[in-house]
């Protein structure tokens, strides 16, 4: 929970894998500091604008506003001293759908990480926890990495997931189409398009971050770098994937069910073309005028089911010889 200041943790990073929390007015001492301190704060408390605005005072607006904002997308702006990232996870939170990814938004400069959040995300506790057990990251490179590689890690469940998903309903719809299929694989495929929204532009995050001259970016986190985007740059293909293979899969439905469709009017068809003249001399001998052949023979009912009786089977032979079913 935030506090009446927004802050919702802070921590001194000591440079060995231990963050120091910091309370109160410690807050504002070691944030002036030369030594490194990273900052969690609370986007829905009004008090984080006066906070930024008080307390890191060589932030300009613009960059304030992109930090608070409501809506954001997955960038990055450099400066001078530092750099502006806007990040997004999964969505993980109880009761959340994972496609509504939740954004993290970081000012990172040689001594101060400015990190915060409308939502809360796995990746944030993580590192928190890291630092508790002196396995945190040990300056602002190595917290930007870090970052994102736990970011990154728990998409691939939520993709592989989708993939089996996929795969499921891929075989049910070879064995045995159900148009309430097409609901899954639709379901699917709007993830799919969500997820890539804002992977993607991640991927062009990290790609400029890697090729960057930050002068407190070192080779080493360039190459950590380097593996978060190819695993970005995985996700994107096989969410590309799953897009083609839904599409597929629904096209596959639609023409097996329209198959189904067919083959039950064929049927139907032939039934009623087998039955049409039997239709017609039944209509003919139910006309009630003088004149009818059999009205006077008692056997005349029996002789007149024979009779369609055999049109019937004559139909249904002719019918197979001419393969019509």
């Amino acid at each position: 929970m935030s506090d009446t200041s927004g802050v919702i943790y802070a921590a001194e990073i000591m440079g060995d894998g231990y963050g120091r929390l910091l309370h109160g007015a410690e807050i504002s001492k070691v944030i002036k500091d030369d030594a490194l301190a990273w900052v969690h704060l609370d986007a829905n408390n009004p008090a984080s604008r006066e906070w930024l605005q008080s307390e890191i005072t060589y932030l300009d607006s613009i960059i304030i506003d992109a930090l608070l904002a409501e809506e954001t997308r997955p960038r990055i702006v450099e400066f001078e001293s530092g750099a502006l990232l806007i990040l997004r996870g999964v969505n993980l939170n109880e009761n959340a759908r994972t496609e509504d990814m939740v954004s993290i938004r970081i000012w990172v400069d040689a001594h101060r990480i400015i990190s915060i959040q409308r939502r809360s995300l796995k990746a944030i506790r993580d590192i928190q926890e890291k630092l508790e057990q002196g396995k945190g990251p040990k300056g602002s490179a190595d917290f930007v990495s870090t970052l994102a590689g736990r970011l990154f890690e728990r998409m691939e469940p939520i993709f592989a997931d989708l993939t089996d998903q996929l795969d499921d309903i891929e075989e049910r719809v070879m064995e045995e189409p159900d148009k309430e299929e097409r609901g899954e694989i639709i379901d699917i495929r709007k993830k799919a398009i969500i997820f890539k929204r804002y992977v993607s532009p991640q991927k062009d995050i990290i790609a400029h971050l890697r090729a960057s001259e930050i002068p407190w970016m070192s080779s080493l986190h360039k190459r950590q770098l380097q593996e978060s985007l190819d695993r970005l740059t995985r996700y994107v293909e096989d969410l590309d994937a799953i897009r083609e293979r839904s599409q597929i899969i629904k096209d596959e439905l639609s023409n097996a069910l329209a198959d189904k469709m067919n083959k039950n009017m064929y049927v139907l068809s032939v039934i009623a073309a087998i039955f049409l003249p039997l239709g017609f001399l039944t209509g003919l001998f139910g006309i009630n005028v003088g004149g009818m052949p059999g009205v006077e023979n008692g056997a005349a009912f029996w002789i007149v089911c024979a009779v369609c009786v055999g049109f019937t089977v004559g139909i249904a032979a002719l019918f197979k010889y001419l393969k019509w079913y």
